[in-house]
């Protein structure tokens, strides 16, 4: 039997299909402006026998899917990391337009989560944003956040105020590299906020397409004072839990 998980996330749909308990199949693609249309496309001519869809555009899929289930990014993030780390009680999951802390039992079962989603605020939306205002590609931003030889305060993180903010601080000079890290400085204290609302000890597995950028994992171990670990490929984690749970539940 093959379990396949797809997750439609904002920004990027990801797609796997575990057989025996191993990834054979694993793909992601651009969300675009038709998710459904981008999900077909990554699913043609790949064969399984079930599938559950999550991601914001998992009710779509439902619709225009027979037979496939669904369930809440929550659910499928904790699965997907409990697989790889069986120790772990906390997550963050920072994707393209919402962010997520959840806490979990010894189980691997959610007990507490917190959500961001009424704004890209601090998501992968507004730092693609922030990266392109300062003239850097998404990959050289972390980088030159962590070259900055000092720290820049960025008062607001509203994505209009910031990026309005951001223009006034170039236009006075102030460097490229400074500017950068005062914007993941902002990113992480609202993360870490959202951390210690759930969660008080112990390692965060950090998920995600963001969980990528090496000065916000740095940041975040720093102001928490805990092990930030993060998977092989961190975007996957919501699609892996879906397929995990496929298979746990033809088990059940």
């Amino acid at each position: 039997m093959k379990y396949a998980g797809i997750d439609i996330g904002s920004r990027t749909i990801e797609f796997v299909v575990l057989e025996k308990g191993k990834i054979v199949e694993n793909c992601i693609t651009d969300t675009g402006f038709d998710p459904i249309f981008k999900a077909k496309k990554l699913l043609d001519g790949i064969e399984f026998d079930e599938i559950i869809a999550t991601g914001y555009g998992r009710n779509l899929f439902e619709i225009d899917f027979e037979n496939a289930k669904t369930i809440t990014e929550i659910k499928a993030h904790a699965r997907g990391v409990h697989a790889l780390f069986k120790d772990a009680t906390t997550i963050l999951d920072i994707g393209g337009q919402d962010s997520k802390a959840i806490s979990l039992n010894k189980k691997g079962r959610v007990k507490k989560f917190e959500m961001n989603d009424r704004c890209a605020a601090g998501t992968g939306k507004f730092m693609e944003i922030m990266a392109k205002n300062l003239g850097f590609s998404i990959d050289e931003f972390g980088m030159a956040a962590l070259e900055a030889k000092k720290d820049l305060s960025i008062n607001s993180m509203c994505t209009v105020f910031a990026e309005s903010e951001v223009t006034s601080l170039i236009a006075k000079g102030a460097d490229r590299k400074e500017i950068a890290r005062g914007l993941h400085i902002s990113i992480v204290k609202r993360a870490t906020g959202m951390i210690n609302r759930v969660s008080s000890e112990g390692p965060v597995v950090f998920s995600g397409g963001v969980a990528k950028n090496p000065c916000i994992r740095d940041l975040i171990s720093q102001k928490l004072g805990r092990e930030v670990l993060t998977p092989e490929d961190p975007q996957m984690m919501g699609a892996l839990g879906a397929a995990l749970i496929a298979g746990d539940q033809s088990i059940l």
